[in-house]
């Protein structure tokens, strides 16, 4: 049960990613008033330092200063408008705007609160950085001797493409933990700014500065665990509180404004571990079960091995229950020392990339489309050997419209309305732009009914390429600076495992070895009997897919085999397919290999982050279940 004796700490999550809506954190702030503790956003995802150091090179090349590597919009359109609140509250807010640049973000923040009039003593301003390891000096991985490749599933084969030691890099930046945040707390510090931080550690530092938690507690490590979890489930904002829910209708005809007005999510965190997920009572979405396993599943990988910088998170053992409407208990949650390792996010630049795009109308639409795409590509490789340049290294077509990710399995075969996309790769810039010059003349010297390229041509840009690593934390200092003119204190790493075995230990939790009833089966689709979500890690997609009923989870077991699941994503897939079980959520998760056409910077693809690969698997897959449990369920 629920802790009742003390009272939690309520911490909202506003931003799960730059662009998310800027009305979050006013909704926040004035729903929950002083019961509201803390206020976190999420600004950074991997696209998202791939662009600011696209940034930073651009004001570079310019002569200015480097600046601008961080997000400017949570001072402008964000925190200007809710100082008065936050300060009547004493709530506090934590971030990751900073990005490339915390210490600029830190300075922008101290001039806003002195335009406001609000003395800087009274609300003390933290810096924490280190994050960034690319410097005038350290350009390459070659700096990084220790550096190793990162594998999603402990094969090293299922790394995903790695820059050679000499390339120059754009961006590399550590997932540094929570210690560091605490101690900005500690000190004093009301609005705390970092780098690139792991998402968990946003809410993970609130909790260490609360609760006091010491390594000398015997549940040291599942405190660290439940608290990263938390940190885990609300960091996507809505995505917790009914966005991106395969039960889409529940959460878009919700009351209080359904999607118009979603509630964005917000975790209360007992001291023993146990946390509620929820939302304010005005707002439109859902908490469930549901929505929350679901964004528990949400881009990890192997869940009785999540690796963070304070602690290894296994999530196999996670019970979630519903309390009351929109309020989800989070139990479960089991921790081990962390590793040796902070893994880092990594960007270079290889050649550039360009796309365009046409809408084509009117009977087989699909098939004009395709006809259209490779005649402009064969054109444009005619005009590429009259100017003596290489060939393309890489082309994509695709027939938005008509099925054309699902490849071999598109039903949609007489379309009249599709968007053809086209997207290249080249080393040379001006051979992308004699692509672009063919795109347009398509409309009168090709098929009928082409519109839609009123955009202009298009333009090629540097085509930036993320990887992941892991470098020892020996090599990756954490730095804070609070208040003006505050002095720089290094934070020094917690004792980790110094082990190379990481190993994920057999779980606490028993699986469901049943096996299922033979008689009487009949088929249904995949979305009948279990929930989905899908997301990227660099080249990585994993689908995390949830049992409505327990009971359904043995016939699901049998018919999602890595086999099944690889067979039917192969057209995307062209790594390997990993099956993990969570017993205690009654899910499995798939995780996919070299799936995402090198991830979500480079890919030539339209779904470069696998948003779409949960609902692909669960409209696609059948499951042979008994007819007579069918019966018993009349959503069935």
């Amino acid at each position: 049960m629920v802790d009742s004796g003390a009272k939690p700490v309520r911490i909202g999550c506003y931003s799960a990613f730059w662009g998310d809506s800027a009305a979050a954190a006013l909704q926040l702030v004035e729903q929950e008033g002083s019961n509201l503790d803390y206020l976190v956003a999420d600004y950074l995802a991997e696209v998202t330092m791939g662009i600011l150091a696209r940034r930073r090179k651009r004001s570079t090349k310019l002569g200015g200063s480097g600046a601008g590597g961080y997000v400017a919009e949570f001072i402008t359109l964000v925190l200007n408008r809710i100082l008065p609140q936050i300060m009547e509250n004493e709530t506090k807010v934590i971030t990751n705007a900073g990005g490339l640049d915390p210490m600029a973000c830190k300075a922008a923040i101290e001039a806003a609160l002195t335009k406001a009039g609000i003395p800087l003593d009274q609300c003390k301003v933290a810096a924490v950085y280190g994050d960034d390891l690319i410097s005038d000096t350290k350009t390459t991985l070659a700096h990084h001797p220790e550096v190793q490749a990162f594998s999603a599933t402990s094969n090293p084969k299922d790394t995903d493409a790695q820059p050679k030691p000499d390339t120059p890099l754009s961006s590399l930046n550590a997932y540094l933990g929570a210690n560091a945040i605490a101690k900005a707390l500690n000190d004093g510090a009301k609005i705390v700014v970092t780098g690139r931080v792991v998402d968990s550690a946003l809410v993970v530092g609130p909790l260490l500065h609360e609760y006091g938690w010491k390594s000398s507690q015997s549940n040291y490590y599942d405190l660290l665990a439940s608290a990263s979890l938390a940190g885990h489930i609300i960091e996507c904002g809505c995505q917790a509180t009914g966005g991106n829910f395969t039960d889409w209708q529940l959460a878009a005809n919700s009351e209080h404004g359904g999607y118009a007005n979603m509630g964005y999510p917000i975790v209360e965190f007992h001291k023993n571990g146990q946390f509620v997920v929820t939302k304010p009572k005005m707002t439109g979405g859902l908490v469930s079960v549901a929505t929350v396993a679901e964004q528990m599943l949400y881009e990890i990988l192997d869940p009785g091995a999540y690796l963070l910088p304070d602690v290894i998170l296994d999530m196999r053992g996670v019970e979630l229950k519903q309390l009351e409407k929109n309020r989800v208990l989070v139990t479960g949650a089991k921790g081990r020392k962390p590793t040796k390792y902070l893994k880092c996010s990594g960007v270079w630049v290889d050649g550039h990339k360009i796309s365009g795009e046409l809408m084509i109308g009117g009977e087989d639409a699909r098939e004009k489309a395709l006809a259209v795409g490779n005649a402009i590509i064969t054109r444009a490789r005619t005009l590429l050997q009259a100017f003596g340049l290489e060939d393309f290294r890489g082309t994509n077509i695709e027939t938005l419209g008509a099925e054309g990710t699902y490849g071999p399995h598109s039903t949609m075969t007489k379309s009249r309305e599709v968007i053809l996309r086209l997207t290249i790769h080249h080393d040379n810039p001006m051979a992308l732009r004699l692509f672009g010059m063919e795109v347009a003349p398509s409309a009168t010297c090709m098929a009928p009914g082409i519109t839609g390229a009123g955009a202009g041509r298009p333009a090629p840009m540097s085509n930036l390429v993320h990887f992941s690593c892991l470098i020892p934390k020996n090599d990756v200092p954490t730095y804070v600076c609070v208040g003006e003119n505050g002095q720089v204190e290094k934070v020094e790493w917690e004792a980790w495992d110094d082990s190379k075995d990481y190993s994920t230990p057999p779980s606490l939790v028993p699986y469901d070895e049943t096996v299922p009833e033979t008689q009487n089966l009949q088929k249904v689709k995949l979305i009948k009997l279990a929930n989905g979500r899908s997301g990227d890690k660099g080249d990585v997609c994993n689908v995390g897919i949830i049992a409505r009923d327990p009971r359904y989870l043995p016939y699901i077991k049998k018919a999602l085999t890595e086999e099944v699941v690889y067979k039917y994503m192969q057209h995307l897939c062209q790594g390997s397919v990993t099956r993990y079980e969570l017993p205690g959520a009654h899910a499995l998760n798939f995780v996919l290999t070299k799936s995402l056409g090198g991830g979500g910077l480079s890919s030539l693809r339209i779904d470069r982050q696998g948003k779409t690969y949960a609902q692909m698997v669960l409209s696609g897959i059948d499951v042979e279940i008994p007819a007579n449990l069918l019966k018993t369920d009349s959503k069935l």
